[in-house]
């Protein structure tokens, strides 16, 4: 019977790793100086947040540490357990520790839990009532409370490399527990699987259960790969080469001016199952590393582009995330602003930072009495036009220039602005024209 359920198993649950030499990749977590390898050894683990892509072995290490350490090991997922759930554990995990044995409870897509829930972990992670390991492919910083953050080890766990995908697939063909004596696998077969799992374990072993199916008594080629994927093979891994090549070539496409080739890199990386939030963000950088005041509403279209990917989701979400690839394009250019911070950065590293100037420091009452702070102010709304002409740098620094705007779309109207401002704090009124201010009314 237990042969038969082993057997029925999908190729991953049957090929899932033992044991901690028969993890793949994450060499610097599990290498001989890793932190992991050398907790484990010392059985000394504390509780963990695995942080990575999906098939990067999460729900695996997380196995791995409970049988490597002797402790029993619990598992809930975000998505359906409750906090009756989390409170029958912490029981049990009470019942074994007074025998001696010690619990590692794994949370799936730890993200998911709500603020209560999390926060229903924080006295068992802080008295050590269970060992926690919570995976996430979200960012833990910001999707993770702060104060169970702070309780626990962060892992960054990247996508495996092709060389640990290949050795996966080989050993799950010779191996008594994968498909050995039942399947022929091609060379170029297994290189096409390595190609299109984009360092996701799962799915590289998934399409390979799918392929030798497929291929019923005959060998499994690079075309029944293909038709077991569904389509076509994308050249594409999600963190070699083509990767930094892909996105390279998309982020110049859009500074070139030239749509087409942004919409074809888009995808490429869309079908090579790139992270479509990762493509969200660099338009959202592009928009003003590349464009900028030039024209500030493609900030504003890119940022609504990451925001319908949040709701819409793929497929649809394609349709938002080309809108803005084409309007960034199209858009006029300039990378001034990019620039400009980049001058500023660079001189406060090289020279220290500054005290701001008396008339600028914070002039509430007790300061101003007893400081003389904001002696000298001038609000500018009280003044024609409301620019003083008074410069804002530290005492020094009044000529130093970061920002140099180009002349094109609306940043060339500030370009005109600035050019009247720096000939006003010269006293040479008639060397610019200042256009009009609009604003509320401001007392601050």
């Amino acid at each position: 019977m237990e042969q038969t359920l082993q057997g029925s198993r999908p190729l991953a649950a049957r090929m899932r790793p033992r044991s901690l030499d028969e993890v793949a990749g994450h060499a610097e977590h599990l290498g001989p100086e890793g932190f992991l390898r050398r907790a484990i050894a010392d059985d000394d683990v504390p509780s963990l947040i695995l942080h990575g892509p999906p098939g990067t072995g999460k729900t695996t290490l997380a196995r791995v540490v409970a049988t490597s350490t002797r402790a029993e090991f619990e598992e809930l997922s975000a998505v359906s357990a409750g906090l009756p759930d989390v409170r029958a554990v912490m029981q049990r995990a009470r019942d074994r520790l007074v025998g001696g044995t010690r619990t590692v409870l794994f949370i799936d897509e730890i993200h998911r839990f709500t603020k209560s829930q999390q926060d229903a972990l924080l006295p068992a992670v802080e008295d050590g009532l269970v060992v926690l390991i919570g995976a996430t492919t979200e960012n833990p910083y910001y999707e993770v409370n702060a104060a169970l953050v702070s309780r626990m080890r962060v892992l960054q766990l990247e996508s495996l490399a092709p060389e640990d995908i290949l050795a996966l697939v080989e050993r799950a063909i010779t191996d008594e527990r994968g498909l050995a004596g039942t399947v022929t696998v091609e060379p170029e077969a297994r290189e096409v699987i390595v190609r299109m799992a984009g360092g996701d374990a799962r799915y590289a072993l998934n399409l390979l259960e799918a392929s030798g199916g497929l291929a019923g008594d005959g060998p499994v080629t690079p075309a029944v790969v293909e038709r077991a994927a569904g389509g076509r093979a994308v050249v594409y891994d999600k963190d070699g080469d083509q990767h930094y090549n892909v996105i390279s070539a998309f982020i110049k496409s859009l500074r070139g001016s030239d749509p087409d080739a942004a919409l074809y890199w888009m995808a490429v990386m869309l079908e090579g199952g790139e992270d479509p939030k990762f493509i969200a963000r660099r338009m959202i950088v592009a928009a003003s590393e590349d464009i900028g005041n030039a024209d500030p509403r493609a900030l504003e279209v890119a940022v609504a582009a990451a925001r319908a990917l949040e709701f819409v989701g793929l497929p649809e979400a394609r349709i938002n995330l080309a809108q803005a690839a084409t309007y960034l394009a199209l858009a006029p250019k300039s990378d001034a602003a990019y620039r400009g911070i980049d001058a500023a950065l660079a001189h406060v590293q090289a020279e220290g930072a500054r005290v701001p100037p008396i008339a600028l420091r914070d002039a509430s009452a007790t300061n101003r009495r007893n400081l003389g702070h904001g002696t000298g102010y001038v609000n500018p709304h009280g003044v024609a036009g409301r620019v003083t002409g008074d410069s804002c740098m530290p005492e020094g620094l009044e000529e130093m220039r970061f920002y140099a705007p180009g002349g094109i779309g609306p940043e060339g109207e500030l370009a005109a602005r600035l050019a009247a401002l720096r000939a006003r704090a010269h006293g040479a009124e008639g060397s610019g024209t200042m256009p009009p201010s609009a604003g509320p009314e401001d007392d601050g």
